[in-house]
């Protein structure tokens, strides 16, 4: 996966995110998981994944978080941003989480839904003084884990759509044993031939891309 944006703006958009973190938590009072779901919301998170330079690199945490509020509530906190030099947990998950983002090209909703939280993260802070790789490394962990153990993008999505296996079978054309093996993980989707995962999105109403499987393809 190519990274949205340079590496060497990578330095910037970690700190911009650590601040932002740190002033919502710390300044104004959001809890860390909260403010992130607002960043998801705000549209904020999907401008950083592009590579946006004015959010990448042309903001700091503090405007960055101002934006997220001014976009979600409508509202600007009058809060100054603190003046200690410590690094907090909640700037370290910002930090690591621009870097994992960036390095995997994986979306923030898709990494913050497969357990990769920000109160995650924080528990992971004994991490801080090691190389970003260890970090890297733990976090695929967490989200390997987490795909084990949770539904297929498959599963999920049919089940909102109130489809049994068999009924999405006889609706898509797509053979039940092959619905069944995608949603174990037996058979993997994202090899799955293209008119296969077309008629499954076309039936269920969704995109392509939504059924596929995040791949970690990185680790260290």
């Amino acid at each position: 996966m190519t990274p949205a944006y340079e590496e060497m703006y990578l330095n910037d958009a970690m700190c911009a995110m650590g601040e932002m973190l740190d002033y919502a938590v710390h300044d104004c009072g959001c809890d860390g998981d909260l403010f992130f779901t607002l960043f998801l919301s705000s549209g904020v998170a999907e401008q950083f994944e592009r590579g946006n330079p004015k959010f990448v690199g042309g903001m700091s945490g503090v405007e960055l978080a101002l934006e997220v509020f001014r976009r979600t509530t409508g509202q600007v906190p009058d809060v100054d941003a603190s003046a200690s030099e410590e690094k907090t947990p909640e700037y370290w998950a910002g930090w690591s989480l621009a870097y994992y983002q960036w390095k995997t090209g994986m979306p923030f909703r898709e990494i913050i839904s497969h357990g990769l939280t920000v109160s995650r993260v924080c528990s992971m802070y004994l991490l801080h003084e090691a190389d970003i790789s260890k970090f890297a490394e733990a976090a695929d962990k967490v989200i390997q884990e987490n795909l084990r153990e949770g539904e297929t993008n498959l599963k999920r999505i049919r089940r909102a759509n109130g489809f049994s296996q068999k009924q999405l079978a006889e609706v898509s054309g797509v053979a039940l044993r092959m619905i069944q093996l995608y949603e174990q993980r037996q058979n993997d989707i994202n090899k799955a031939q293209a008119s296969t995962l077309s008629a499954l999105a076309r039936s269920l109403n969704c995109r392509l891309e939504d059924l596929m499987e995040p791949q970690i393809t990185f680790g260290g």
